[in-house]
């Protein structure tokens, strides 16, 4: 079976963008790390490539320079299953990063992620389009997603 990783263009901070990363998911780890050599893009022993596991999902930082930069066009999910990790990877991912509207953010590396609970698809959809339109609408209100408040929204008349 064929896999897919994520390979992320880091301008000289691929490695503390890969520790933070494996720091904020449970079950991650850092798997191995390239370094340049003398006489490279980077000062020798600058990390080249780092791979890295966020619980079980492979990844791949680069040190490729200022050239291309990170943007809200491409994200990640975080699928969570309870308010408690919304507020935990909103914070963390968050601190020092910019948030966005309806569980957006934008770490402090230029990586965007979408911090949502497992559900929402079912929050924001469903038979009913009248509770469906009222959750979407409490969604447009929010930063970090409240999980009650989408919940309420939809159960309100």
């Amino acid at each position: 079976m064929h896999t897919i990783t994520p390979f992320l263009w880091f301008d000289g901070n691929a490695e503390a963008a890969a520790e933070f990363y494996v720091s904020v998911f449970p079950d991650s780890r850092i798997t191995e790390t390239l370094r340049y050599g003398e006489g490279m893009h980077f000062p020798a022993g600058t990390a080249l490539t780092v791979g890295f596991e966020l619980d079980g999902q492979r990844f791949t930082a680069l040190n490729g320079g200022p050239q291309y930069t990170f943007s809200p066009a491409t994200s990640f999910v975080i699928h969570c299953d309870d308010q408690a990790d919304i507020d935990r990877y909103w914070a963390a991912l968050g601190d020092g990063g910019r948030i966005q509207q309806c569980g957006w953010l934008t770490d402090r590396f230029g990586v965007t992620w979408q911090v949502v609970p497992r559900d929402i698809a079912a929050l924001l959809g469903g038979d009913d389009p009248a509770a469906a339109g009222r959750a979407m609408q409490a969604l447009m209100t929010m930063t970090k997603i409240d999980i009650a408040t989408l919940q309420a929204a939809r159960a309100s008349s």
